[in-house]
């Protein structure tokens, strides 16, 4: 007999409430999955009627789990952030010399955009509409961006305070997500590419 149910008098299996609330959790993450991947396939605002064909479930089913489309769409790009979150830590940061702080970067930029870009296009998709969704998207990039600030204090601080702000902007503006997005989709470069692209552009503006 499986685990959560148990038989009645009468031989019938009866499902205990810690087996409803197991298979509830079971269902609730498969329908944000089936959200993360139509997300992947490039549908950025599916609806509760995509998502319940894709798991198998009725659309009445999905509202059990989520009182609105918002509330789907916003779970589903929490789970994928909390799927990546430790993508989002540079090791030694701010440590080692200038070309190991690029590469360092660089590759952990575009390691964190090959597990986020779609649950990025959503997000940044439905930010017009969704207040909370805006204000995760401006924290993920604020976030970003006081990286860098750290990762390459060094060189940012040597110059005077305009030259500094102007870089620490062309460097954010180069390794944000949104111009990842534009190299690699946009401009077809390979992840190679991307890489060696990026490397160059930082040397341009860091080296001495």
């Amino acid at each position: 007999m499986t685990s959560g149910a148990a038989a009645s008098p009468g031989g019938e299996v009866e499902v205990s409430p810690d087996g409803r609330l197991a298979r509830r959790d079971r269902n609730r993450l498969a329908v944000l999955d089936a959200v993360i991947e139509l997300f992947a396939e490039g549908v950025l605002d599916p609806t509760p009627d995509d998502v319940a064909q894709r798991v198998g479930l009725s659309s009445r089913s999905v509202y059990r789990y989520f009182e609105d489309r918002d509330a789907l769409l916003r779970a589903a790009i929490d789970r994928n952030l909390e799927r990546v979150l430790p993508l989002f830590l540079i090791h030694a940061i701010g440590e080692g010399a200038l070309d190991v702080r690029i590469d360092r970067l660089v590759r952990a930029r575009l390691r964190l955009y090959e597990a986020v870009a779609a649950s990025f296009r959503a997000s940044k998709a439905r930010a017009a509409v969704d207040e909370v969704i805006r204000e995760q998207v401006e924290l993920t990039r604020r976030a970003l961006r006081e990286q860098i600030e750290m990762h390459f204090a060094p060189e940012l601080e040597a110059g005077a305070i305009g030259h500094r702000r102007a870089r620490t902007a062309a460097i954010d503006t180069l390794t944000q997500f949104d111009a990842l997005d534009h190299y690699r989709v946009h401009r077809g470069f390979s992840s190679s590419e991307t890489r060696n692209l990026l490397a160059d552009a930082l040397r341009a503006l860091l080296e001495p």
